[in-house]
């Protein structure tokens, strides 16, 4: 068999042993005679799964209780536009880091729901560095405060959380969502594409903390308001049920490797090749 090394930014490499279990399983899991993809996501057996794969992900990243998982569609770009749907709460402004092209595009999309500061920004030098903390032009009354945890295409990433006092910290973990711990408590929201780190595209993660709920204006489509979504378990419509199967075995397999602190050491080991 041809061995291909995917070097892609997503759709990324699955950890061979995922895949091998799912295709054992894809044509009948655990005994029920269908295929994951086949159940009803109102059924017990899919229902069983998608709690476990909860369940795992809050072991994994200790996200405290007071925050709502959300297993969502659309990519981080939707995000771009349903977190300021959401969490703008009246405010006048919210503020973004510009570290990049993934911020750039976040700025564009929340300019359409309300006025943008940018408190800080890397584009002085060709997005190559992540301005210092002291630099930034912070609002203490703004909404939140947004930044691009891991800029891909221009190479530069955080390596320290900012603090923002009492404005909630938004965070993109796309790129680097469960390759290193994150102090969830620390943030109001963290979203990320599953594709890079944790499992096929198609499903996005939002972890939101709960006071910043129910939030969203007069008007907002319902699979577009992050508390419709928590009240309903992320199924008020079909959600993308094979990628959160898959997402689950990968947060098995992480555990089984040692959980995320394994593996940030093992991708330091990778970085210094």
């Amino acid at each position: 068999m041809r061995k291909v090394f995917n070097f892609s930014a997503g759709p990324a490499v699955l950890p061979e042993e995922v895949l091998q279990q799912a295709a054992a399983e894809m044509l009948d899991w655990h005994g029920s005679g269908q295929s994951v993809m086949e159940m009803s996501h109102r059924g017990k057996e899919y229902m069983s799964i998608h709690a476990q794969a909860e369940a795992d992900l809050r072991e994994l990243m200790q996200i405290p209780s007071g925050y709502k998982v959300l297993f969502l569609q659309g990519g981080a770009t939707l995000q771009f536009a349903q977190i300021p749907m959401n969490l703008m709460r009246g405010k006048a402004s919210a503020d973004y880091v510009n570290t990049g092209e993934w911020s750039k595009k976040a700025i564009k999309e929340a300019k359409l729901f309300g006025k943008v500061n940018i408190a800080a920004s890397g584009e002085d030098r060709n997005f190559s560095y992540i301005p210092e903390l002291s630099s930034w032009k912070l609002d203490p009354q703004a909404a939140y405060v947004h930044i691009c945890s891991n800029e891909t295409i221009g190479g530069v990433e955080f390596n320290w959380v900012p603090d923002t006092g009492d404005v909630p910290l938004v965070a993109d973990l796309s790129s680097c969502f469960l390759s290193r711990p994150v102090d969830v408590a620390r943030y109001g929201l963290l979203y990320g594409g599953a594709q890079k780190n944790i499992g096929p595209a198609g499903l996005t993660i939002v972890i939101v903390r709960e006071d910043l709920l129910g939030f969203a204006p007069a008007g907002t489509p319902s699979v577009l308001d992050f508390k419709t979504q928590a009240d309903n378990d992320s199924m008020l419509n079909t959600p993308p049920t094979y990628s959160i199967y898959l997402a689950g075995l990968v947060f098995q397999w992480l555990k089984r490797q040692g959980g995320i602190a394994a593996m940030e050491q093992r991708n330091i080991e990778k970085s210094a090749l």
